[in-house]
Order: structure tokens, then C-alpha cells, then sequence
């Protein structure tokens, strides 16, 4: 699908070259600076030097107090306390953390709880609850997870377990009856951000607690490793206090990365590489994510909370197994999904996608959601139906809000949870027919033709000879890169290509371009079909890219990561 180029250019030159002045920085990265809402000295200076001390206080949370004083009083008694959490990357750092801590910090074993995915699906489940209550559990805090459990705390308070949720999730119109709810979402709640991940507020938990106890933080900080990867891989936007808790947990993560940690790094190929949101999201998150989708997401808070090196290395080797798996049933999955959409007609009235089979796997349907998503750009929800029940997993584009959405289907399904950009949902067999059909309608209503269009934004326009030295290195500041504060788009024009430009792995596309005698390398992943729009030696390429480092065998050079060319 062809993109739309938008060059974002409704800043003011004079407020661009002030800017640039200002900071003593190219006007192009002024440029993006401004894009990005930071117009002066202190906010720059907020967004580039901002630390752990300019974290919100966590009492600001309405309930924190409740919450800590009630664990405060479990570690002094010794009571029994359940982690229970998600089984994704953001579950599974949520849940090792807060082990981790009462392990090493509060000198406490926990027991930890993740649901199993084909059984029990998402969230607090009775079978949870139950497991609990046997355990002579006497406290249940909840990380990713919770804000919609009404029954299931219930039940809990019924059986004399208290509950104190943390979740960042959209609250459904009454809070559940837990001791506590901390979710950032709440309607009433004061909390000054409310983009945290679920790792996030467990987090926030935790420093709330280390305030409660008198523990000096210093002892806190390297929990942040946990924090950058759950955050990272849920994709929250990477501004505010989320920032810092990436950029400063990436830190700790490459100089005192745990067992597992390490582990994970290697079997993902990153052992002596640079690691950003990019890395973690793209090679460390989808071992993680494999074991929850595949088998049991308890491999994975094994895997982070050992400090058994062997038993490290060898739990990464069954998420390396099973990623490889994973890859091979997303692959034919999302084939079957485009099988389905070949035999779409009438494409301009489809405007949300609705598909389901009796084949799929229900762990792998999030990922496909995301390749059909991103595709046909267009909202879509894959659902796997087995004994007569559909398990459905959505994604959305820009400017759709899929929670709002999915609200208006309510009465179809059994229920679902979520947020503006992915949802999970059930829904009877029967039902699936109605749901495409409300969810399209729906889709229309909100979505423009034009907004079924991908746009690539531009931030500005460089010249090669810009990029190494200065510019990079400061450009290199502006990580870690996420949802609105992405990795910086520009454009070259009037480029040359040098040499003969080749495709590899049938797909990626390698070449080099050259700018007033300045030569650099270029790659477009899965862009080898535009191979054809490529002349060596005419001075006639537009190029629209990202600038990153390449390493490759010990070396590491400068190379623009292609989005688009014409």
C-alpha cells in the first residue's frame, strides 16, 4: 500500500532557528525538538536530563496509602501475599519484580499467579481466586491486571482475601471492590499521568512501599531493567515519567542486567550490541511473549527472577524453542487471514476487519491482528473459535479508538478489556457475523476514507553531510524512542545511487546513496519490491528514512533505515 509523505511543517523558520540557537543544535533537530512540543531552554532541558528524582510521588495515587499500609502490615506478620499477573511481557516483568523485591528487599516468599491463556484467559480468574484460598493466601495483589475482576475479588473477599489492584487498563463504570484500586485510568483518580504501563504502576507501587519502609531507594533503581522491557514491549507512549523509567531501566539493563536478563540478551543475538526500546521490542519481547502464548508464562518469571546462571541459560533455550514455534504458526496464520481478505469485495466499504477460524491459535492471534492491521490499515479483530467460543484479539490505526469502538458491540460479546489501541475480547460463534457487521458500521461512522490512507510524517529535511558527528550524537539523545517520541523521520532528495542495489532474504533491500561526494549506506526492510524505482547514477532519488547505527562483526557505522522512496 502506498504511503502518503506529510511533511510537518507548521512550525515558524524564526521560532525553528531561535530554538536551534538557543540549544546550539541544527536547525533540523530544532525542528523535531518543536514538533515534539518542546519550545525553550527548560523544556529541553526537562526532556533531555530529567532522572529518577523527578518522578511523581506515588501517594498522589488515591488509594497508595490504603495499599502500602495493608502490605506494610502483611510483611510485618508474615502473611501470606499472590503476585497475580498477566501473562504477557508486561504481566511477567510486573509479576518478577514485585517477587524479586519481597524476595531480596523484604526478605518474603511470595506466591506468584499467572492464568493460563487457553483455559482461563485473561485477568483475575475463580481458578485463581481458588488456588489462592488453598494456598492460605491472606493478600492478592494484582500487576497488569484486575480493574475489571468484580466477581472475582468478590469471591476473594468472600474466601477473607483482601485484594489490591494494579492494573492500567480502562476501568469498566464501577470500580471493583478490592482494599485498593491503583490504575491511573480511574475516572476520580488525581494521578498527574496516566500513560504508565502495567510495570509501571506496579512500580509505583513499589517505590511507595521503599518510602512507607524507610529503604533507600538506591536499592530500587535497578528494578527499573524489569520496568524498560514490560514498558517497551506494551508500546505506552515514551514520554513523561514513562521515559524515564525506560531510559534509566535500559541503563541498568546493559550494566546490571540479572542472570535472566543476560540469558534473555544472548539467546536474542544482543550479547555486546547496543540495546534500545527497538531491541527489546523486536528481539527480547517476543521470547517472553512466546512461552505465555505457546505453554506457561511462568517459564518466563522463572527465567527473571533466578539467580541460578544454568538455570538462566537453560530456560532461554525453551523460549528460543518456543519463539520458533510461534513464528512458524503466526507465519500461516497470517497467510490464512490474507486468504480470507482476497476474497473481500467491495473494499470501500470495509472499514474495520472482522475474521475468525476454527484452525487458529488463540496465542498467536494478537501478533497476526497487528501484520492484518498494519497491512490493509484498517482496524481488525482475529478471533479463534473453539467449542462454540471465539477468543478475539484487536488492533487498531491512528485516530481510531478501539475500546470506544468495541463499546458499541457490547451486547455480542462475552466480554472484552483493553484500550485505545489493542483489546481482547469473547465472543459465542454465533455472534461473529453480527460483530463485523456493527464493528464495520461502527468503523465507517468514525473513519474518513482519508484516514484509511497511511501517512509517512516527515519531521524535516536534511543534507547527507549533516548527519555523522554532531547532529547524530545529539539526535542519539532524543532515545528512547516509542509511541510520541518516535525515532525522527527525514528526507534527502536529489540523491544518487551508487553501485548496483540488491535484495536480500527475497524481501530487504541494500544499497548506497551519495550527496555531494558524501556516500552512505542505505536498507529498506521488506521494501525489495521497489527495487525498480531504484537508477544508478542519476541524481534523481528521494529518500525518506530514519538514522541508526549498524553493527555488524565488531563494527559499527552510521546507515539510513529506509521507510519510503520515490
Amino acid at each position: 500500500m502506498d504511503l502518503k509523505w506529510v511533511l510537518r511543517n507548521d512550525t515558524p523558520h524564526l521560532e525553528i532557528e531561535t530554538l536551534a540557537n538557543e540549544l546550539t543544535i541544527s536547525p533540523a533537530i530544532a525542528r523535531v525538538l518543536l514538533n515534539r512540543g518542546i519550545a525553550d531552554f527548560d523544556a529541553a532541558r526537562a526532556f533531555f536530563r530529567a532522572g529518577v528524582m523527578d518522578l511523581h510521588d506515588p501517594f498522589l495515587f488515591r488509594d497508595m496509602d490504603i495499599a502500602v499500609t495493608r502490605i506494610d502490615q502483611a510483611i510485618k506478620n508474615n502473611e501470606k501475599i499472590m503476585i497475580y499477573g498477566d501473562y504477557d511481557v508486561d504481566g511477567t516483568t510486573s509479576v518478577s519484580m514485585l517477587v524479586r523485591i519481597f524476595r531480596d528487599i523484604f526478605d518474603q516468599s511470595p506466591e506468584y499467579y499467572i492464568p493460563n491463556r487457553q483455559t482461563e484467559g485473561y485477568g483475575l480468574s475463580i481458578q485463581g481466586v481458588e488456588t489462592a484460598r488453598h494456598a492460605g493466601v491472606n493478600l492478592i495483589i494484582t500487576v497488569d491486571c484486575g480493574i475489571t475482576g468484580h466477581a472475582e475479588i468478590a469471591a476473594a473477599s468472600v474466601a477473607g482475601i483482601d485484594v489490591i489492584v494494579t492494573d492500567h487498563h480502562e476501568p469498566a463504570e464501577d470500580l471493583p471492590p478490592a482494599l485498593a484500586v491503583i490504575d491511573p485510568k480511574c475516572r476520580d483518580e488525581k494521578y498527574p499521568f496516566t500513560e504508565l504501563a502495567g510495570v509501571g504502576v506496579a512500580f509505583k507501587l513499589m517505590q511507595a512501599l521503599f518510602q512507607k519502609r524507610n529503604v533507600d531507594p538506591e536499592r530500587l533503581w535497578p528494578f527499573l531493567s524489569l520496568v524498560a522491557l514490560g514498558s517497551s514491549a506494551d508500546i505506552v507512549p515514551l514520554v513523561d515519567e514513562n521515559r524515564i523509567l525506560v531510559r534509566e531501566g535500559i541503563n541498568y539493563l546493559k550494566k546490571e542486567a540479572s542472570p535472566g536478563l543476560k540469558a534473555l540478551i544472548e539467546v536474542a543475538g544482543l550479547t555486546g550490541r547496543t540495546i534500545g526500546t527497538g531491541q527489546i521490542v523486536f528481539n527480547m519481547a517476543p521470547r517472553i511473549n512466546a512461552v505465555g502464548r505457546m505453554s506457561s508464562a511462568s517459564l518466563a518469571v522463572d527465567l527473571l527472577t533466578t539467580d541460578d546462571k544454568r538455570q538462566a541459560r537453560e530456560i532461554a533455550s525453551v523460549l528460543e524453542k518456543e519463539n520458533r514455534t510461534r513464528k512458524q504458526i503466526d507465519e500461516q496464520t497470517f497467510i490464512e487471514a490474507q486468504s480470507l481478505l482476497d476474497d473481500v469485495e467491495n473494499w470501500d466499504e470495509r472499514f474495520g476487519l472482522v475474521l475468525s477460524s476454527t484452525d487458529w491459535h488463540s496465542g498467536v492471534i494478537g501478533i497476526v491482528a497487528s501484520r492484518v492491521a498494519e497491512k490493509y490499515y484498517r482496524p481488525a479483530i482475529l478471533i479463534a473459535v473453539e467449542d462454540g467460543i471465539g477468543k478475539g484479539s484487536a488492533r487498531s490505526i491512528p485516530g481510531f479508538d478501539l475500546y470506544a469502538a468495541l463499546q458499541e458491540c457490547t451486547d455480542l460479546m462475552l466480554g472484552f478489556g483493553g484500550h485505545k489501541y489493542a483489546a481482547g475480547l469473547q465472543i459465542e460463534a454465533d455472534k461473529i457475523p453480527q460483530l463485523l457487521q456493527r464493528f464495520n458500521a461502527v468503523a465507517r461512522e468514525r473513519l474518513s476514507a482519508e484516514a484509511l490512507v497511511p501517512k509517512l510524517y516527515i519531521d524535516g529535511e536534511v543534507e547527507l553531510k549533516e548527519i555523522p558527528g554532531k547532529f547524530f550524537r545529539v539526535l542519539n539523545q532524543l532515545a528512547p524512542y516509542g509511541p510520541k517520541n518516535m525515532r525522527p523521520v527525514f528526507i534527502a532528495k536529489d540523491l544518487s545511487v551508487v553501485g548496483t542495489p540488491h535484495v536480500f532474504h527475497d524481501k530487504h533491500l541494500k544499497f548506497q546513496v551519495s550527496q555531494d561526494g558524501v556516500v552512505m549506506d542505505a536498507i529498506g526492510f521488506n521494501l525489495g519490491h521497489l527495487k525498480y524505482r531504484l537508477a544508478p547514477g542519476e541524481k534523481n532519488l528521494n529518500l525518506v528514512f530514519v538514522i541508526e547505527e549498524n553493527q555488524y562483526r565488531g563494527r559499527t557505522s552510521l546507515q539510513l533505515r529506509v521507510k519510503d522512496l520515490v
